[in-house]
């Protein structure tokens, strides 16, 4: 869901709409009032010197919600985004994207708990499957799990190394009854076009069970992967 809105265009419109609130000595919104953009839109807010800067609450037409800080006309600090669908997001913005810590609450009840860069989960972070219980945690660059991670289950979970979202290489699954099975996720032989991705062809190759162990697949093979 984009955040992106008229709010993006309102120092454009500045003399449209209605407002009503504090001036400075150039007639400029500064201090604490309301607009109304001509497309329906409301900031109620912050101003300093024409822009909206500092703590404000801006409402959609089409429900969705920002409440939090802004400088020079962007979201930027710590704010609450509520999404049309439902969704929304908590937690720290820089020039208007989500960056930094943030909680982002999914229509399905799922949720990502983690570091976030210009919109996409990118660092480390916890993604909880609401109807499962499962969890993914891990490294996420550009929106997808990659590298060492970890699925954690009711009674058991995976470690190892992720490509493009999916385990690839070396990895163990460590069960609650004292025992790992060590092993790696293999691509299947299958006719399809060059460079294609397709998850339904990885492979489990179980090797041995062990006792309980203190290694880490996937941060040793990270980066790796097996042909």
């Amino acid at each position: 869901m984009s955040d992106v809105g008229s709010e993006e265009f309102e120092d454009e419109q500045n003399k449209l709409g209605e407002y009503e609130g504090g001036r400075n000595e150039a007639g400029e919104r500064h201090g604490f009032g309301k607009a109304i953009l001509p497309n329906g839109d409301i900031y109620q807010g912050d101003y300093q010197n024409g822009r909206r800067h500092g703590q404000g609450t801006y409402r959609f037409k089409n429900g969705a919600r920002y409440v939090g800080n802004y400088q020079q006309n962007m979201k930027h600090g710590q704010g609450t985004f509520y999404y049309p669908d439902g969704s929304k997001y908590e937690g720290s913005w820089v020039e208007g994207m989500r960056q930094g810590h943030g909680v982002y609450t999914y229509p399905n009840k799922d949720t990502y708990d983690g570091e976030w860069l210009q919109n996409l989960r990118h660092g480390q972070g916890i993604y909880h499957y609401q109807e499962t219980g499962s969890k993914f945690k891990g490294t996420w660059v550009n929106g997808k799990m990659e590298s060492a991670g970890e699925y954690l289950h009711t009674n058991h979970r995976f470690m190892g190394n992720f490509i493009n979202n999916y385990p690839l290489g070396p990895g163990k699954y460590v069960f609650d009854i004292g025992c790992e099975q060590h092993g790696e996720y293999q691509k299947a032989e299958q006719d399809r076009a060059e460079g294609e991705w397709d998850a339904t062809v990885l492979k489990w190759i179980p090797k041995c069970v062990t006792g309980l162990t203190t290694e880490t697949p996937g941060k040793e093979t990270s980066g790796e992967i097996q042909q």
